[in-house]
């Protein structure tokens, strides 16, 4: 592919030899690997959480966002980019520092998306349904990068939904103080305004080939991933398999888990919902659980059976995801049982 790039896009290569691809015009490294099907390792996916770092070796990057969190400024003088934030402007090659995934089941890629339906689930929490020409296609649990009208960049959110054939995309998401991405979406959307939705993506899905008990602990929008993972474990595995769901939010306003689980006659039936409020101060009567939601999930877990006898997935603020990752890892659960997605 010459150095000019243009039309055809430019080459990527990897200096332990590996699969060349194509980058095209518009796309970053991380999503033009991911779309040649060649595994570059990521979670967000939008530049906070640093786990698609590569070393760039030769040619030019252009970085879409400097400041990115997930990357320091010692290592970016040392050559390190996000791929995720990356974009190419000349044939490169870099090194990336573990293996590369070649078992992607569905490559991601762009196409129009029309809003059909936005409902208000709580004060701040809305579910968004937006509708393609083709199937949904995704793992349960992935997540897609919507392109938002005055929006700069993509924003990430999680399916809520079930993989169909009607084209249905499913998002159930929190709105966040002076966030450019809620503005677009809870003010400035209405129904059939079209956007572009680029996905799936993610690593933290539903492992369908296990069998063991899952646990399913989230605050905010995350719980829009659980939602998805929950209603494909009911779905398939043995019938006997455990599904135990931990909400958190500030007070009982927050909080709508029960309420979706219920509007689905078999989850509400298969799953075990426990909500909990972490504001002290709230002195109204309340029936659920108190304290910050990896907590709750703790208590739960040592009174059941043996921790590392089941599955974890968890989304959430990432002081949340954090708390949940190392009381698992103090309740000696391997970290192969581990499932979730970094976001900032």
């Amino acid at each position: 592919m010459s150095a000019e790039g243009g039309a055809a896009g430019y080459s990527i290569r990897f200096t332990d030899g590996g699969p060349e691809f194509a980058c095209m015009p518009g796309d970053t490294v991380l999503r033009a690997a991911l779309r040649s099907g060649i595994g570059l390792p990521y979670e967000c996916g939008s530049g906070g959480c640093g786990t698609c770092r590569v070393q760039l070796r030769s040619g030019e990057l252009e970085d879409l966002w400097p400041d990115a969190p997930g990357l320091t400024a010692r290592s970016r003088d040392r050559g390190f980019r996000l791929a995720c934030q990356s974009r190419p402007h000349s044939d490169c090659t870099i090194t990336v520092r573990v293996p590369l995934r070649s078992d992607l089941e569905h490559r991601p890629r762009q196409r129009a998306a029309v809003l059909v339906s936005k409902v208000a689930l709580t004060h701040d929490i809305t579910e968004f349904v937006f509708r393609t020409s083709d199937p949904a296609e995704f793992l349960p649990g992935q997540f897609a990068l919507l392109s938002l009208p005055g929006v700069t960049g993509d924003r990430a959110y999680s399916m809520s939904n079930l993989p169909n054939e009607q084209g249905t995309w499913s998002f159930v998401i929190k709105r966040m103080i002076d966030g450019a991405g809620g503005r677009a979406l809870f003010d400035g959307m209405v129904v059939d305004d079209e956007i572009m939705l680029d996905g799936p993506y993610g690593l933290a899905h539903l492992r369908a080939d296990s069998t063991r008990d899952i646990v399913c602990i989230a605050g905010g929008s995350g719980l829009s991933p659980m939602l998805s993972i929950l209603s494909a474990a009911a779905r398939c595995g043995p019938r006997e398999r455990k599904l135990d769901f931990f909400y958190g939010g500030r007070r009982p306003a927050d909080l709508c888990a029960s309420t979706m689980i219920e509007r689905d006659a078999l989850l509400h039936k298969r799953v075990s919902c426990f909500s909990s409020i972490s504001d002290s101060t709230y002195a109204e009567p309340w029936g659920g659980a108190r304290g910050f939601i990896h907590e709750v999930a703790r208590r739960s877990i040592e009174a059941g059976s043996d921790p590392t006898s089941k599955d974890y997935y968890f989304c959430g603020p990432p002081v949340m995801t954090d708390a949940v990752q190392r009381m698992l890892l103090d309740l000696k659960v391997p970290v192969s049982q581990m499932f979730y997605d970094r976001f900032v």
